[in-house]
This record gives structure tokens, C-alpha cells and sequence, in this order.
């Protein structure tokens, strides 16, 4: 696609009202982008892509109803292709390598500068990537064979997830709700994380995260 001759056509999903206005108003100075479409949940914005075609999506990471890696897969199950840029409070260190592997387009934190935002929806709307000098440069060391790797970095993407919310306090039932698994399901990816990182009990778990800054 070229942004001589069109302009991108951007859908925004936050369930922050404020964000999403606040990310229109950094674009509707642009004149190759224009923000026809917004979402405030996971099942609104995969309603409105089955109805409609974008150029580009804006996502945040964590919405109501299905969010994080889930709404990634399942936008690109809808949508194949279409180039997804995750803007997100959550640390370049923490998500950001799991979702470019995943398929996203780029990564942007929500304290980016105006100019960074606009130079990555330029990016992944002509069909590239984009990445923060500081993250490709963690994303070069994590390539060195040489590097060692932090035990969570053995976790599948669920597994991550479970370890993220077992941390933060919650019980396998209320995990088992906000991922749509099953309570036996949960206490199975439990098991896994434990055996992986070589720890006994949620407080080993809750202590790992801490300290890794995997949850605040």
C-alpha cells in the first residue's frame, strides 16, 4: 500500500474512551491516516472486523471480554493479514517479543512521545515492522545463543499468562472466568509452570514476578 496515493484506513480497540480519543487526536493531523473505526471490548472489535476491513489496528492489550494473545490470535483468524499494533502500559520486556512472534506488527507503549506513535502507525500501514531502538536491542540479545534465558522465558504464552495472574493474587477460578478454561484446565497449567521453573508453591511463583517485573 502506498500512502502517496491513499490513506490508511485505522481502527482503534481501548476500553479507555479518553485513550482512544487521545490517539485520534495525535492522527487526524496526519494526512495519509485516518481513524474510521473504534472498539472498547475483545467480541466488539472482532465484531466490527468481520463487518468491515481496516488497513491497520491499534489494539490495546488487555480488554474486557477476550484480550492479551487471545484477541491477537482471533483478529488474525478474522482478518488475516491485517497489520496489528499493540499499544499497551505494559513494559517492552514483559509481552512485547511474545506478540511479534505471535504475528503483531509492532509494539508501542502508551508513554511513547506523539512522534514515535505516528512513525509506527506509518510503519505497520505500509506493511512493515516497527520496534523501539531499545527493544530490537533486547530482542538482538535474546537471539545470542550465548544469552542466558530467564526461567519464565521456557513458558508458552498460556503458561505465561497463568504465571502473570496466579502472581497478581488470583485463584484458579477466577483465572479459569477470565480465560474462558476450565478450573481443572488452570490447575494444569499450574502444574506446568511449577515443573518448568522449578518452584513448589504460588509464593515461590509470586516471588519470581516480583522481582522479575512480571507484575507490580
Amino acid at each position: 500500500m502506498s500512502l502517496q496515493t491513499r490513506q490508511c484506513r485505522v481502527i482503534v480497540a481501548d476500553d479507555h474512551v479518553v485513550v482512544r480519543k487521545g490517539i485520534l487526536q495525535v492522527l487526524q493531523g496526519a494526512e495519509d491516516i485516518r481513524v474510521e473505526g473504534e472498539a472498547s471490548s475483545g467480541p466488539e472489535l472482532l465484531d466490527k472486523l468481520r463487518k468491515e476491513k481496516w488497513d491497520a489496528l491499534i489494539m490495546d492489550l488487555h480488554m474486557p471480554g477476550i484480550s492479551g494473545m487471545d484477541l491477537l490470535r482471533q483478529v488474525h483468524a478474522v482478518r488475516p493479514g491485517l497489520p496489528v499494533l499493540i499499544l499497551t502500559v505494559q513494559p517492552e520486556d514483559l509481552y512485547a517479543r511474545r506478540l511479534l512472534q505471535a504475528g503483531a506488527a509492532g509494539y508501542v507503549t502508551k508513554e511513547s512521545l506523539v512522534d514515535e506513535l505516528l512513525i509506527a502507525v506509518r510503519k505497520v500501514c505500509s506493511g512493515k515492522r516497527y520496534v523501539s531502538e531499545s527493544l530490537a536491542e533486547q530482542l538482538a540479545f535474546a537471539m545470542d545463543s550465548n544469552s542466558e534465558r530467564a526461567p519464565h522465558e521456557s513458558l508458552s504464552d498460556r503458561e505465561f499468562e497463568v504465571l502473570r495472574l496466579l502472581a497478581s493474587g488470583m485463584t484458579p477460578t477466577e483465572i479459569a472466568d477470565k480465560l474462558c478454561l476450565s478450573v481443572k484446565t488452570v490447575s494444569t497449567y499450574r502444574t506446568r509452570v511449577l515443573e518448568k521453573m522449578s518452584m513448589k508453591t504460588n509464593a515461590d511463583l509470586m516471588r519470581y514476578a516480583l522481582k522479575a517485573g512480571l507484575v507490580e
